[in-house]
């Protein structure tokens, strides 16, 4: 007899975990029994399901690096037990949430599938039941006893994304997520179709999970705009202990080439302050060099992040700073996909 996956549901919070109190009409939070009681649909899927929470379930918008260490030790400390897991989270910082827990979890080998939904989970019209099934039979497809996905995905509205490779475009829509630089790891219809090409490859090596929980803060962004007076970025630049700052240039990574700009930042990367050159377009790649107008970062060094999104860059950063990379070594690293966040 074949025997069932097991799956964690993790509720860190957000709009899918929230039910209506019919007398009031206030939203408030599940507990996992209220979650089956309002899909019944889970008790035909064919794995055991457990459940565990935050105790004290949160917006989104109050996620911060404590919580991913949450996540990250749930995740540690079930490793064993379970085959995969859902974290259930509010969509505003979801992207953010997805890309930290890629870096945290070094050499994972099994799924782990951010979801949540755009409407409460007891909802006529909500996106919350279809979002939930599918990230769950996502996270119990199997091939050869191996699971199928071995990365941290993100679901919603009918795609799979790798996590870090997201983006929140919207929020009124169903389709809140896109991954503009990244093609979807799986689609669901009729049937879940599976692109294999686009998944994280595994080395063939099994190595032992690794759980990096500490995240350096110590970073900033700053998006160009035409009109940024020196003041403003002389401030930026010179934050105290500032270690990195995400640099949200234009287009293929140009920035403006007055004398007073290039000598800010020349002078703060001289000072040891890491850069990061990131597109603020949803798509497409930084390409320093290109253009006359980004050679000048290129020859003061500044960190090329390709085609990375801007909230992989900062989860990227705070994990380096956190295991503490040597800045000799900090631009080679970060210019290396280590989860497949880059090309």
């Amino acid at each position: 007899m074949k025997q069932k996956t097991n799956i964690l549901l993790i509720y860190t919070g957000g709009t899918i975990g929230m039910v209506k109190d019919y007398k009031t009409g206030a939203l408030k939070a599940f507990n996992f029994d209220e979650l089956v009681k309002n899909i019944p649909e889970l008790n035909q899927l064919d794995c055991v399901l457990r459940g565990v929470s935050f105790k004290e379930p949160i917006d989104s918008s109050k996620m911060n690096p404590k919580y991913w260490a949450l996540i990250a030790s749930l995740i540690e400390e079930n490793y064993e037990a379970f085959d995969g897991f859902v974290v259930l989270h509010g969509s505003d910082t979801m992207s953010y949430s997805a890309s930290a827990l890629s870096f945290m979890l070094e050499n994972l080998d099994k799924p782990v599938i951010f979801t949540g939904s755009q409407l409460p989970i007891g909802d006529l019209r909500t996106d919350a039941k279809e979002n939930l099934i599918t990230s769950i039979e996502i996270a119990s497809l199997k091939e050869k006893g191996k699971p199928v996905v071995q990365e941290v995905g993100l679901y919603f509205e009918y795609k799979l994304y790798r996590g870090n490779r997201t983006t929140k475009i919207n929020a009124e829509h169903f389709e809140a997520f896109a991954s503009l630089n990244h093609p979807p790891l799986l689609e669901s219809g009729v049937h879940l179709k599976v692109h294999h090409a686009n998944l994280l490859s595994r080395p063939q090596r099994n190595k032992k999970l690794q759980v990096h929980k500490k995240m350096n803060d110590r970073v900033a962004i700053l998006k160009l705009f035409p009109g940024l007076n020196q003041n403003v970025l002389k401030s930026v630049l010179n934050i105290p202990e500032l270690k990195a700052l995400v640099l949200e240039t234009y287009g293929a990574g140009n920035a403006p080439m007055d004398e007073w700009f290039l000598q800010e930042l020349k002078n703060a990367v001289k000072s040891g302050l890491h850069i990061i050159n990131v597109t603020q377009c949803s798509g497409g790649s930084v390409s320093m060099g290109h253009y006359e107008t980004s050679e000048k970062l290129r020859e003061m060094q500044l960190i090329n992040g390709k085609d990375i999104t801007t909230e992989a860059a900062i989860a990227k950063v705070m994990y380096l700073l956190g295991t503490g990379v040597s800045d000799k070594l900090f631009k080679t690293i970060f210019e290396t996909p280590l989860r497949g966040e880059m090309v």
